[in-house]
């Protein structure tokens, strides 16, 4: 991958025009958004460039750069919508996949880390006495919790929760801007996003966070596709 095409490539914030994050997209069509006027971009104090005064700027030596006609232009790391002043909805699907990433890939009942396939799902309520398959009372389970329980409740089985299960307040994308290594300039913007407690404490176990990462990622895609 060439220099140009790996900055290209490279991760910006988007927030809304009440500074709050909404999306991440790459540096390509942060491009575009500034050239077309529908976002301005963000230096370092928060100051806000229109495409052409971000051009004409002097690009930081820490700063990744594309190279134009004009000569080269800093990638901005985070883009403000000009107009948008909304919340996008966190639509996060009920899946195997999304439970185990709410769950932080750990039975909910003793406390065990495992891979996906060492894992289950398990209705706190049983299926068999009416539980549905919904985010409150479907929880992450190692096998052999799996079967200890069984159809019972915990209460039934003498086994405790961890915690309550509820639906996420996050989405899979935004979901991403917290993974180690993120650019200093987005952290004012995610201090105060919904779910970033939730979202911090997905990425605190740095052994897991690239499977992690990939595991976003393909959510990610899956919803905006």
């Amino acid at each position: 991958m060439s220099g140009a095409t790996r900055a290209l490539a490279t991760q910006v914030l988007v927030i809304n025009r009440h500074m709050q994050a909404v999306h991440i997209t790459t540096a390509r069509r942060a491009f575009v958004l500034l050239w077309t006027d529908i976002a301005r971009a963000l230096d370092s104090t928060w100051v806000a460039h229109t495409f052409d005064a971000w051009a004409e700027r002097d690009s930081a030596p820490h700063e990744a750069t594309v190279g134009t006609s004009r000569g080269p232009i800093a990638v901005p790391r985070v883009v403000q919508l000009v107009t948008y002043d909304r919340m996008p909805r966190a639509t996060l699907r009920l899946t195997r996949r999304n439970i185990f990433l709410r769950d932080g890939h750990t039975c909910q009942y003793c406390g065990r880390r495992a891979t996906p396939r060492d894992l289950n799902l398990d209705h706190v309520m049983p299926r068999s006495r009416g539980g549905p398959m919904s985010w409150d009372n479907v929880v992450c389970s190692c096998r052999a919790c799996n079967l200890r329980k069984g159809g019972r409740t915990p209460p039934e089985a003498n086994m405790r929760l961890l915690k309550k299960p509820v639906r996420p307040r996050w989405s899979p994308i935004l979901a991403l801007a917290f993974a180690p290594g993120r650019p200093p300039e987005w952290e004012p913007f995610l201090a105060n996003l919904q779910g970033a407690r939730e979202l911090a404490a997905l990425w605190a176990d740095a052994e897991a966070a690239g499977a992690l990462h990939a595991e976003l990622r393909a959510e990610a895609l899956a919803e905006t596709g």
